[in-house]
C-alpha cells in the first residue's frame, strides 16, 4: 500500500455517514476498548473513513460498518484501524456510520478545550501539558497554577467566546508559511500540520473534529481544579456534557434540600450547622461512653483468670480505654470485641503476663480475623457471627470468664 487512510472527517467533520471499499481485514488479537466478547475480532483497514480515531488525548469514535458494531478505532503509520466483531472481503464496498451524538459531543467538549488552552496561554504563559477528552471527564493539564478568581476570569472569557459565534477552521498550511506561524503544539510535528484556529483566542496543531463556530459549543463550564505535577489540572464540561452536569447537581441539590429542610441557597449553611450539631452530639457521645464503660469496668472483680466482653459500637477511644482498665483485672488475657453481625467486629486484645500475638494467630485462622500488633496488645477485625465468637472462646483451650 503506497496511500494512507483518507481522513473524511478532515473535510467534513458534520458526515456522520460514508461510502468506502475495504483494503484489507486480518485477525485481530488485541483488547477493544468497547467491548468485553471472546469471540474473535477483526482489523479492518478502509481507502477512507469518518471515524476518528483515538489520538490526540481523544477517545476514538464508535457506531457501523455496515450493521457490525466498530468497537474501537486506532491510528498507526497513517493507516485507520477499525476493530470489528465480523470480517469483511478486500475490496467489499462498505457503508459505514458513527454514532453522532457522542462524536458532536467530543466536538464540543475539544473545541470548548481549545478555547481555555488558548486564554491561559495568552493571560498567563502557561502551555497545555496534558489533555483527556474520555466518555464522561475532559481534563486539561498546565505548567502552571491558577488560583481561583484566575480560572473564573479565564471560564467567563471563554463563555465571552461562545457568545461571539466565531467562525472555527481548519487546515494545513504549506511548509513556507508554517514555519513562520505562531501556534501551540505539545510536541515536535513532522509532515503536514492541521492547524485549527479560532480567531482571537487560539491557534493550535490538531488533528480532531471540531464545531463549525464557537456558539456550538453552548457553554464551557469548569467542573474542578486540582495541583497536579507542579501546575495544575482543570475539568470542563461543555454542551450538553454541561446541561446533563447541572441537572445533576440540581437534582443532588433539591434532594439535599429537602433532606436539611432549606432552601437551596441556604443548602449549605445548613448541612454546616447540621454538622456541627452531629460533632457536638458525637462528644456527648464519647463522653457518655467513657463514663459508663467506666462504671462497667469498676464493677467487675478484681483476679479474673481472663475477661472475654462483647459490646455494641465502641468508639475507637472508648473502646482502648475499657481494655486499659478491664486488663489490670485479670491475669491472662483480656479481650474486647465491639460491633455487630452485620457490620462486623472490632477487637482488642491485651495482657500483661502472656504474649497475645499466638492467641492473634488462632483468631485469624478459625475466626478469619485481620489484624496484628504487640506481644502485649493486639487488635484487628472478624466478620462474626457473635455465636461463633462465642464457641471459638468455648473451644480454644483458654478458660474465659464472659462478663
Amino acid at each position: 500500500m503506497t496511500i494512507n487512510t483518507k481522513k473524511l472527517y478532515d473535510d467534513d467533520a458534520y458526515q456522520s455517514v460514508f461510502h468506502a471499499a475495504v483494503l484489507s481485514c486480518t485477525p485481530y488479537t488485541g483488547s477493544a476498548k468497547n467491548t468485553e466478547q471472546e469471540s474473535p475480532l477483526y482489523d479492518v483497514l478502509l481507502d477512507q473513513t469518518a471515524f476518528f480515531p483515538e489520538e490526540g488525548g481523544q477517545n476514538a469514535d464508535t457506531g457501523l460498518i455496515d450493521v457490525h458494531p466498530v468497537l474501537d478505532v486506532q491510528i498507526k503509520d497513517g493507516f485507520i484501524h477499525h476493530i470489528t466483531n465480523a470480517p469483511f472481503a478486500p475490496g467489499q464496498k462498505i457503508t459505514g456510520s458513527i454514532d453522532w451524538n457522542p462524536r458532536y459531543s467530543n466536538m464540543q467538549q475539544h473545541s470548548g478545550e481549545h478555547i481555555m488552552s488558548g486564554l491561559i496561554h495568552s493571560h498567563f504563559g502557561y502551555d497545555n501539558v496534558g489533555f483527556h477528552l474520555g466518555v464522561k471527564n475532559v481534563t486539561l493539564d498546565f505548567n502552571g497554577f491558577l488560583t481561583d478568581p484566575q480560572l473564573e476570569m479565564i471560564e467567563t472569557l471563554a463563555n465571552e467566546a461562545i457568545y461571539k459565534n466565531l467562525a472555527i477552521s481548519a487546515s494545513y498550511p504549506p511548509k513556507s508559511q508554517l514555519d513562520s506561524m505562531e501556534y501551540r503544539s505539545k510536541i515536535e510535528l513532522a509532515g503536514p500540520v492541521r492547524i485549527v484556529t479560532i480567531p482571537g483566542y487560539d491557534i493550535c496543531a490538531c488533528c480532531a473534529p471540531h464545531v463549525r463556530r464557537t456558539g456550538e459549543i453552548g457553554i464551557i463550564k469548569i467542573t474542578d481544579a486540582i495541583k497536579y505535577k507542579g501546575g495544575i489540572r482543570i475539568s470542563i464540561q461543555c454542551g450538553f456534557r454541561a446541561l446533563e452536569d447541572y441537572r445533576m447537581k440540581q437534582r443532588q441539590l433539591h434532594a439535599i434540600s429537602v433532606l436539611l429542610s432549606a432552601r437551596q441557597e441556604a443548602a449549605a449553611d445548613a448541612a454546616s450547622k447540621l454538622k456541627d450539631e452531629n460533632f457536638a452530639l458525637k462528644g456527648q457521645i464519647i463522653s457518655l461512653q467513657n463514663s459508663l464503660i467506666g462504671q462497667k469496668a469498676a464493677a467487675i472483680a478484681p483476679d479474673q483468670e481472663n475477661i472475654f466482653l462483647l459490646e455494641n459500637h465502641l468508639n475507637p477511644g472508648a473502646h482502648k480505654n475499657y481494655v486499659n482498665l478491664l486488663t489490670g483485672k485479670c491475669a491472662g488475657l483480656c479481650a474486647v470485641f465491639s460491633g455487630n453481625d452485620t457490620d462486623g467486629y472490632r477487637y482488642i486484645i491485651s495482657s500483661k503476663t502472656e504474649d497475645v500475638r499466638p492467641f492473634n494467630e488462632q483468631m485469624k485462622t478459625q475466626l478469619s480475623a485481620k489484624g496484628g500488633g504487640s506481644s502485649q496488645m493486639a487488635q484487628g477485625s472478624c466478620p462474626g457471627p457473635k455465636e461463633q465468637i462465642f464457641s471459638f472462646f468455648q473451644t480454644c483451650g483458654i478458660p474465659f470468664t464472659a462478663c
